[in-house]
């Protein structure tokens, strides 16, 4: 059996790490760069950004229309044309990242990511999650490489709101359920191919390091602070949820979340809340000591265990089996479990998962 495992080309994190490498790090890669920024990113990041670039390369900042979508990714690709661009850097959150990512993989131009919160594992991967317009989920936009340089400074994910970080460990929980999946039916990374036993155990050391950091670091970025513990969990939330999901595989839980989206109530509601949800869905026929074990976490740290918690308090059974026909879906991730997929047993699976949730409350 042939094996794959993928990787950024480089990775760096620490305290003020944007100011003290980011200019160094980008005149590797070329003579003129585009900084794909995020609203909030522009805001307060200007300053700092300009002292690490200035002197080192010449750039341009565009500011970046907040959703990954088709028509965003083409506009850009026509300001890189005009402004004779060869670099491309996304400065901000997933959907930021996703956008520099899938403009820098269609031209073929080197990648930089520097994602402000520690919310989603994004930042590392040769994957960029298409939306429509408005929000719906699309299409998965496979890279031909995963970015050149991701560099994550922990000053900034510290003084972000708390509940990015607690989203992030929403998805970095979802890694190991899921690369577990692919490891024992034998399903596909994001490669094609299967992974190598370093990606499962890094799935699983993320799982591990979310149980032991995730209260203190919580905890650390109430106070907006960067502490051992909240290094921690950003690496955990950042680059080996990004290694396990996409050299270990991807299963029911990133389903079930493609499948919320179709509900505009989920909207308001980030990537790593809804996976949550479908990380205690895909478990909840599992051994109970995990799921105790899951649950607790969750409520620890304070991640969803409800439908109510990512707007859907008052979902119909109609609405949510809409859900679970949109988590089916034929090409999706669902399919690399070992479980009985079928809508139906979707929806008995995010019933019985909310009924826990609320049962706890």
């Amino acid at each position: 059996m042939i094996t794959t495992a993928v990787f950024p080309n480089r990775y760096i994190q620490g305290f003020k790490a944007i100011e003290n490498c980011l200019g160094q790090e980008l005149v590797r890669l070329g003579k003129k760069a585009l900084l794909l920024e995020s609203p909030s990113a522009h805001k307060n990041l200007s300053s700092a950004i300009d002292t690490s670039l200035k002197g080192n390369i010449e750039f341009i900042v565009d500011i970046f229309n907040r959703e990954c979508s088709d028509e965003e990714i083409a506009r850009i690709i026509q300001i890189v044309k005009t402004e004779h661009i060869d670099i491309i850097v996304g400065i901000g959150g997933g959907k930021t990242i996703d956008t520099a990512k899938a403009v820098a993989g269609t031209l073929n131009f080197p990648c930089v990511v520097v994602p402000t919160l520690a919310s989603t594992d994004a930042p590392c991967s040769a994957l960029s999650v298409i939306y429509t317009p408005t929000g719906e989920f699309k299409r998965y936009f496979l890279l031909s490489r995963n970015p050149d340089l991701v560099l994550v400074d922990s000053d900034v994910v510290a003084k972000a709101p708390v509940r990015f970080l607690v989203a992030g460990m929403g998805d970095a929980l979802a890694a190991w359920f899921e690369a577990e999946d692919c490891r024992q039916s034998r399903a596909g990374n994001m490669t094609g191919r299967p992974g190598p036993i370093s990606a499962f155990a890094l799935a699983r050391f993320c799982f591990d390091v979310l149980l032991k950091y995730g209260v203190q670091a919580k905890k650390a970025c109430e106070q907006k602070i960067v502490t051992p513990a909240l290094e921690h969990v950003i690496e955990a939330n950042t680059l080996l949820s990004g290694l396990g999901f996409e050299s270990g595989g991807l299963s029911v839980a990133h389903a079930i979340h493609n499948g919320f989206t179709v509900l505009e109530a989920t909207h308001d509601y980030w990537h790593g809340e809804k996976v949550a949800i479908g990380t205690l869905a895909m478990l909840i026929d599992s051994d109970p000591d995990m799921i105790e074990t899951v649950y607790i976490f969750c409520e620890s740290v304070g991640l969803p265990t409800t439908l109510a918690e990512i707007g859907l308090a008052n979902v119909s059974d109609e609405d949510l089996m809409k859900v679970a026909i949109l988590a089916c879906a034929q090409d999706d991730s669902i399919h690399n479990s070992l479980a009985e997929i079928n809508p139906n047993t979707v929806f008995s699976a995010i019933k019985a998962a909310n009924a826990e949730g609320l049962s706890r409350k």
